[in-house]
């Protein structure tokens, strides 16, 4: 069914009697071609991709709950451009315009909404800092622009300029810049793909890997034995467990994530904020509440659930930057596992186990790199090459001295 605002009045006149599953449930086949393990908006991206743009047949994507249950469900919507490496800044303005024709593409309603962002800056270093990301963004292709206080004061004049510890002095901002619907673009996502002949299995958790002369073969899971000639692991923060089924240790850690989200006010932020004196970032929802976030919580877990030291740090950042959102109910917080790499970047590459490969170590950025990772991913599994945009994303770049060091993340709290 395509969906469309004709389709909307014909159903609302007959008693919406007419809509049909946006998704098959079938049982698992004893094998495909490609197998995706993980059910997120990456391992979704990728198979829709394979069987769009790559021709691929007979692919699964094996998720052991729900999908869109993971980290695309758990983040805080924004979607950007705004890196300063050459290894990160391509590869994410690919990503930028998928995300542009990303609704038209898949006939979903997945509320990209490019209301723009702006990095908050505090003083003369910060600014020359920004001034050259916003330089490097403009030479690979993205848009940028430098505003200063007056022209943030514009544009949210209840900041507190002011702040005797961290006055405003202006800000780098994005107009492409923005939020999507973290759900729907999984949900989306999903839909194509069925509608492509991608079987989407649920409940479906993988318990072993079948690897024979070196190569995998196949799965083992919780519903039966599944062949595969080719297997790409997208699991996030469950990356170092996937692969290590493989007998493999991977360069990153796990650790929780927290957002929040306040009541509903009366609309006042326009689009995306971040505070440049400390990690806290906010947009207001369709539904008003304020969505909101920060550091990682600095030890290793796999919960969906953070700590009350990062919560109270994340409420100080936002009360230096608005003083007036100590008035504001905190309706409810929830946590999302991360893949942190050493140096802040992805990993999308072949691993030494043939056929088997790796989307991994999204740090920070896994939400906004959807689009640009399913496609890159599924052209790495269909070609065995990887595409230009990420060449620069190999599992071995840590061993050879080739760091893409955006920013370090890993477990050490005072390189956040």
């Amino acid at each position: 069914m395509r969906y469309s605002i004709w389709n909307v009045l014909a159903q609302g006149l007959t008693g919406h009697r007419g809509w049909k599953p946006v998704w098959r449930d079938p049982a698992p086949q004893a094998d495909y071609d490609i197998v995706i393990v993980g059910g997120g908006g990456h391992g979704l991206a990728t198979a829709y991709y394979l069987a769009r743009e790559f021709g691929a047949r007979r692919i699964a994507v094996l998720e052991k709950g729900w999908l869109g249950g993971g980290n695309v469900g758990r983040n805080t919507t924004i979607i950007r451009s705004n890196y300063l490496l050459p290894g990160n800044e391509p590869f994410y303005e690919f990503s930028m315009k998928l995300w542009e024709g990303l609704e038209q593409e898949l006939n979903y309603n997945a509320m990209v909404s490019q209301r723009g962002i702006i990095n908050l800056f505090h003083t003369d270093a910060q600014r020359d800092a920004f001034v050259r990301r916003g330089n490097a963004m403009i030479l690979h292709g993205a848009d940028a622009e430098l505003l200063d206080r007056e022209g943030v004061r514009r544009l949210y004049p209840f900041l507190d300029f002011d702040n005797a510890r961290f006055p405003i002095k202006g800000a780098l901002m994005q107009r492409r810049g923005g939020t999507a619907r973290h759900d729907a673009v999984a949900w989306g996502y999903a839909r194509a793909a069925d509608a492509l002949g991608v079987d989407l299995i649920q409940n479906c958790e993988v318990t072993g890997m079948r690897i024979e002369a070196g190569r995998i073969r196949g799965l083992e899971t919780t519903r039966g034995r599944i062949g595969a000639r080719k297997v790409g692991v997208a699991v996030a923060g469950w990356s170092s467990r996937v692969m290590a089924m493989a007998g493999l240790r991977l360069p990153i850690e796990s650790h929780v994530l927290q957002a929040f989200v306040t009541e509903g006010l009366k609309p006042f932020i326009d689009g995306v904020m971040t505070f440049g004196a400390g990690h806290f970032y906010v947009s207001q929802s369709d539904k008003g509440g304020l969505v909101f976030g920060g550091d990682i919580d600095g030890y290793n877990s796999y919960a969906q659930r953070g700590n009350l030291p990062v919560i109270e740090d994340v409420a100080e950042g936002g009360m230096a930057l608005i003083p007036a959102l100590g008035r504001a109910r905190l309706l409810r917080s929830w946590g999302g596992v991360m893949d942190m790499s050493m140096d802040g970047s992805p990993i999308i590459d072949r691993t030494p186990v043939e056929g088997l490969y790796l989307n991994a170590g999204w740090c920070y950025g896994g939400f906004k790199a959807t689009p640009a990772s399913g496609f890159c991913f599924a052209h790495l599994i269909a070609r065995d090459a990887p595409h230009p945009t990420a060449a620069a994303y190999r599992l071995d770049r840590f061993r050879r001295g080739l760091m893409i060091d955006e920013k370090g993340q890993g477990a050490t709290p005072n390189l956040h």
